[in-house]
């Protein structure tokens, strides 16, 4: 597996079922048929749970377009399209689901089933981040810190890295202290300011 899909495969697949039970607002149409999808898909019923998801996605539902998403990047239940698993995730990006907006970031940012836009995942990732998406912040806090497809910005992953810490992301702390150990006295104050300045703009 080439590094760039599985960057977006270990992200993606970690949220399967992560949103399934959440509760949402819909038509009663639609709500029935993500119902069915949720309990198709906990049962391991991959095929089914396509099936209603397409349904409620395809009638505007955020929550199962995402799913959907998922369902077309890992290919339980439908075969595997990257493309399709782009368009749903954006989709439900685009409505404002925080999950979503990750995994577009992640595609985004690796190319896989849309070309490679590292400034449009920069945006999704912020987006999700400041939305409390705690997985987001420390994606950007490691490409600020790494400098690998972003220009390398110590003051602002450490802003980020402070994010991902307040949203408890798991190995935010360290993250945060491997970042500051990097900076200057002032490289450190300028990054407390900046990660203020979000938190007032909130």
């Amino acid at each position: 597996m080439a590094p760039n899909r599985s960057r977006a495969s270990s992200s993606i697949r970690a949220t399967l079922t992560a949103c399934l039970a959440i509760a949402f607002l819909g038509s009663a149409h639609s709500r029935a048929d993500y119902e069915q999808g949720v309990n198709a898909a906990f049962e391991g019923d991959y095929a089914t749970a396509y099936r209603e998801f397409s349904i409620a996605a395809e009638e505007g539902l955020a929550l199962a377009q995402y799913n959907l998403g998922i369902l077309f990047f890992t290919g339980q239940g439908v075969e595997r399209d990257a493309e399709a698993a782009y368009r749903w995730t954006a989709a439900a990006a685009a409505q404002g689901h925080i999950a979503a907006q990750f995994n577009l970031a992640t595609l985004l940012i690796t190319g896989e089933g849309t070309a490679k836009d590292v400034e449009s995942a920069v945006e999704w990732y912020s987006q999700a981040a400041k939305a409390g998406h705690p997985e987001a912040a420390s994606e950007l806090a490691s490409l600020y810190s790494d400098g690998s497809d972003v220009d390398r910005d110590r003051v602002t992953a450490h802003a980020w890295a402070e994010y991902a810490v307040l949203n408890k992301a798991e190995g935010a702390a360290a993250l945060l202290k491997s970042i500051e150990r990097k900076l200057d006295a002032a490289e450190l104050s300028a990054a407390r300011r900046l990660f203020a300045q979000w938190q007032i703009g909130r």
